[in-house]
């Protein structure tokens, strides 16, 4: 059970940060994407549909952490506090504007709702890769600091909105997406870089959890005995149901919707 309890962590993990990565990074990128107010909302639409089923993989691993790996929750909760409370609140913001872009009086508020979009996605991308600075070295026990920090962060931010930019080839029209193929080149298929981001994006938390004494860390077996079965029960039917999603919405985006 122990394994199962580890591979059902890292596979919600890999899976957000590969799919989630996306929005993020789209999110991010926003402003340069998207130069006028119809642009900007046609950006947002490209990732629209997706977002709320991307945040129920965090969702699924924040839930196996907590019911599978009590011990390390507490540690990483307690050693992570102010990371932690930086990735909410850039979470917070950027569903806030969305949420909120479409509901207030004129462009002044669109705009406002934007910048809260890109902010916070900056925000989300920087917190995580501040985490993974201190996972990676192998010290849960507090918030790394110094040069590691600064270039683990930019690094993995970097790598947010390079798979942003990648989803946005494959999903944007007009001037939106002539910018983003400016970006990732015009060599090759558009959806090799975002396969090769995506990669890149899901191998982050499985590096980081090399460094975690999961084993060591896990719940009772009487626990795991009960959470790991139906854990394994409605994992395929979380799969199934972001796979129709991706499905369903995978033309490309050529007017502003959804927002």
């Amino acid at each position: 059970m122990e394994t199962l309890a580890i591979a059902l962590l890292a596979f919600f993990a890999a899976g957000w940060f590969v799919l989630a990565g996306a929005d993020i990074g789209t999110g991010m990128l926003t402003p340069w994407l998207g130069r006028g107010d119809r642009e900007r909302r046609l950006v947002l639409a490209s990732f629209a549909p997706f977002f709320l089923g991307n945040e129920v993989w965090l969702v699924a691993t924040a839930g196996v952490l907590v019911g599978c790996f009590p011990a390390l929750e507490g540690e990483l909760l307690s050693g992570q506090a102010p990371v932690l409370v930086a990735l909410l609140t850039g979470w917070i913001v950027r569903d806030m504007g969305l949420w909120s872009r479409g509901r207030g009086p004129g462009p002044r508020w669109r705009a406002g709702c934007d910048t809260a979009v890109t902010c916070g996605s900056w925000t989300v991308a920087l917190s995580w890769g501040w985490l993974l600075a201190a996972l990676l070295t192998g010290r849960p026990q507090a918030p790394a600091t110094g040069v590691t920090a600064v270039l683990t962060a930019l690094a993995v931010a970097a790598l947010f909105a390079a798979h942003g930019l990648g989803f946005a080839t494959l999903r944007l029209t007009g001037l939106p997406y002539e910018r983003a193929r400016k970006l990732v080149g015009r060599a090759g298929r558009p959806w090799q870089s975002f396969a090769l981001t995506g990669v890149l994006l899901g191998a982050l938390p499985l590096g980081a959890g090399t460094t975690l004494p999961l084993a060591e860390k896990t719940a009772s077996p009487a626990t795991l005995a009960l959470l790991v079965p139906a854990l394994l029960v409605v994992t395929p039917l979380l799969v199934t149901v972001q796979a129709w999603t991706w499905h369903a919405f995978r033309h490309r985006v050529t007017r502003p919707s959804y927002l």
